[in-house]
């Protein structure tokens, strides 16, 4: 057991603020004092720089013709752990076996000390160079410090969610996903990837998830689905397996992962408000380019359309819908414009999901006699471009050769009609070297 001092008195051997008697840690820079024997009159031989003046880590002064001082990085600032957060319950490891040990301090410090790496750069001058991460800007009020939860210190002001809006562009490949302008959150997952078949042939994929927001921890699902699809297909492509069997066997696999957040959701504590929620649920869109084949698949009502570049040639829609509306144009009880302007038309018969009545998924492989790219989105943009005419309207004419730009053009389209939904959307360009002929569908 580590010997145990007495309190200290005086200032403090880390950032010279006065302290209290019977402190046993800073108030104000968190020091351990309990294990520093009272600091003598003269400056001690180490000198420390202090989190709350933001100074930086000074080395030994030459002048004085001392040794090297230690540095006291970031992530071994006292009360701190391994990647230098507070530790909670403000407890300290000097109990037997290294076991923490209630801090006898009153509640009265119960704010912890401010980590120097999220210091004001500015406020350091020359010395920014030591702090490894600047501090993050209220998007608000562009002045204040934004705090771990996301919150600005000075206005107050909730700062957006990495999954607000992102944006990825993978070679030939790129997508865009945004929160709209109505909800509260980003539902919608995508991911976007390139590989080889093995004769060395490029391939690229795209995958789209829409959370179903009736479910629980729809946002979850659609990024587990979205993952698991991608991760599938990256295995099996480059093995061999037919794009179409590959699509199919990457849609069973998203489903399995979605099933697994219900399956954590039933061992979690009673008491937990999400347990006697309905199951996680997602729905799902993706394409291949490979090989020269175009290969779709699907569960849900997430579309994809095909734009050829020559715009005089007709585009199409790629999927049906595994929804209300889709069955009442199927079973020819209602047209597609009577069934799509119902408020039925958006309830989906088909999804991921441990509660989804059967799993069906949907594959489709095409072979284009031209160029052209694969849209592949949610409803949050088809339903401002539902018809395959409309969409390839808003499709800029050089979406082939900027695919980033054609999707961050589709996902401001969708917010200028309203922007009610979550609106997820991938460009995948699809080049024909020589003509072809012949499509598949299944």
């Amino acid at each position: 057991m580590a010997q145990m001092h007495q309190p200290a008195t005086g200032t403090c051997p880390g950032c010279h603020e006065p302290l209290e008697s019977g402190d046993r840690y800073c108030g104000a820079c968190g020091y351990d004092l309990s294990a520093t024997p009272v600091a003598a009159a003269d400056s001690p031989t180490v000198v420390l720089g202090s989190p709350v003046a933001g100074e930086a880590w000074p080395a030994a002064r030459a002048a004085e013709g001392a040794a090297a001082a230690p540095v006291l990085l970031p992530t071994d600032l006292p009360g701190t752990d391994s990647g230098g957060s507070p530790l909670p319950g403000n407890v300290r490891h000097d109990g037997p076996g290294g076991e923490p040990e209630p801090d006898p301090r009153p509640d009265e410090y119960p704010l912890p000390a401010p980590d120097p790496r999220t210091a004001d750069p500015s406020a350091l001058g020359d010395r920014a160079t030591h702090v490894s991460t600047p501090m993050k800007v209220c998007v608000a009020c562009r002045a204040g410090r934004v705090d771990g939860d996301g919150y600005c210190e000075n206005c107050g002001h909730a700062q957006p969610r990495e999954r607000d809006h992102m944006e990825q562009e993978l070679g030939p490949v790129a997508a865009v996903s945004d929160r709209g302008l109505r909800h509260h959150r980003n539902e919608d997952a995508f991911a976007v990837s390139t590989t080889a078949l093995p004769d060395g042939s490029p391939a690229v994929v795209a995958i789209v998830c829409d959370g179903v927001s009736s479910a629980t921890r729809p946002d979850e699902a659609s990024a587990a689905a979205a993952a698991r699809a991608n991760e599938s297909l990256l295995q099996a492509l480059p093995q061999g397996t037919h794009p179409q069997q590959a699509m199919h066997e990457a849609i069973v696999a998203a489903a399995e992962a979605v099933n697994s957040l219900a399956d954590q959701a039933a061992s979690a504590p009673e008491q937990d408000p999400q347990r006697h929620q309905n199951a996680p649920a997602c729905t799902l869109v993706g394409a291949i380019a490979a090989g020269g084949l175009l290969v779709v698949g699907w569960v849900g009502d997430s579309r994809a359309y095909w734009v050829p570049d020559d715009r005089t040639t007709p585009p199409a829609r790629l999927t049906e819908d595994d929804s209300w509306a889709a069955q009442m144009v199927a079973a020819g009880l209602m047209s597609e414009a009577d069934a799509y302007a119902d408020e039925r038309a958006h309830a989906i018969t088909g999804w991921l999901g441990a509660d989804a009545y059967e799993l069906e998924p949907h594959t489709a492989a095409f072979k284009p006699d031209r160029s052209g790219v694969v849209v592949v989105c949610t409803d949050g943009l088809w339903n401002y471009a539902e018809g395959a005419e409309e969409m390839a309207g808003a499709v800029p004419a050089d979406a082939a050769e900027r695919p980033l730009h054609s999707a961050q053009v589709l996902v401001g389209h969708a917010l200028d009609g309203g922007g009610h939904d979550n609106v997820t959307v991938a460009v995948v360009p699809f080049a024909v070297p020589r003509p072809g002929a012949g499509s598949a569908y299944n």
